[in-house]
């Protein structure tokens, strides 16, 4: 019988457009997660520890440029065909894309909520439709999700406010954010989370620092009002390079923790 959950690393970051680094994300993160310094037990009361339908089979096998998304989503499809759910550790924001066709090759009606400072809606960047910076272009363009939510944005030129109108993207800027926002998602859903929705306040361990962000606990506050059920989710871009006595692992590994519970229900 398959797990109800199933953690992965995807270690890549050749897409990433300013520095490298969240390759060596999802080794730190587990390595803080499992240092005893913190417990298994989620805020809602689900001892992980206690818990023998989930697990963290490590890190993808990947190679580069076009075969690596490739691999990516053969693997996911896989793991999916089992059954289980799954929660990615990345790497840059890149791999959602593969991620996510995935997905939708089991879920159909995707709602996809995305915690970002970023939209990611470039059609290329630095000359690459591979990039970081695009990948929910593709994943619009292509029809995978019905529905795309994002959370957090602060950082959004001209050419991503027209593809968010021309994809139909609900946006939330964090100048109209609110601590008790309460989001109206149906269907399954997919949660994506990009480390530097945080202000670098609480997470400066991230490639891009955008000052003015969400806390800790409006991240957890927003997980916890989702009422349907998410399906899926990775965490991204959390670079430890950048980090400060592994500051931005606690948070990642908080949210490692507390995103298995959910997918747990």
């Amino acid at each position: 019988m398959a797990d109800k959950v199933t953690v992965v690393g995807v270690p890549l970051d050749e897409n990433s457009s300013f520095l490298h680094g969240p390759a060596l994300a999802p080794a730190r993160i587990r390595t803080v997660l499992h240092a005893g310094a913190m417990n298994l037990t989620t805020e809602d009361g689900v001892d992980l520890g206690a818990r023998s339908d989930w697990h963290d089979i490590g890190n993808l096998e990947l190679g580069t440029g076009e075969a690596a998304f490739a691999d990516i989503e053969r693997q996911m499809a896989e793991l999916l065909a089992t059954g289980t759910r799954v929660l990615a550790l990345g790497g840059d924001h890149s791999i959602t894309y593969p991620i996510i066709r995935a997905v939708a090759g089991v879920h159909l009606k995707l709602t996809i909520l995305h915690i970002d400072a970023h939209p990611d809606l470039y059609d290329e960047f630095d000359g690459s439709r591979r990039s970081h910076a695009c990948p929910f272009a593709r994943i619009m363009e292509n029809g995978l999700a019905s529905r795309l939510v994002q959370v957090g944005i602060r950082a959004m030129n001209a050419h991503q406010r027209q593809q968010a109108e021309h994809f139909g993207v609900e946006v939330i800027e964090m100048r109209a954010f609110r601590p008790d926002l309460a989001l109206d998602l149906r269907g399954p859903i997919y949660v994506s989370l990009d480390l530097d929705a945080l202000d670098p306040a609480f997470a400066p361990g991230v490639s891009h620092h955008e000052p003015g962000g969400l806390s800790t606990r409006d991240v957890l506050r927003l997980l916890s009002s989702i009422e349907g059920p998410i399906i899926g989710a990775d965490i991204v871009e959390y670079n430890p390079i950048r980090d400060h006595a592994d500051m931005t692992a606690a948070v990642a590994a908080k949210f490692y923790k507390e995103l298995v519970g959910y997918l747990l229900k």
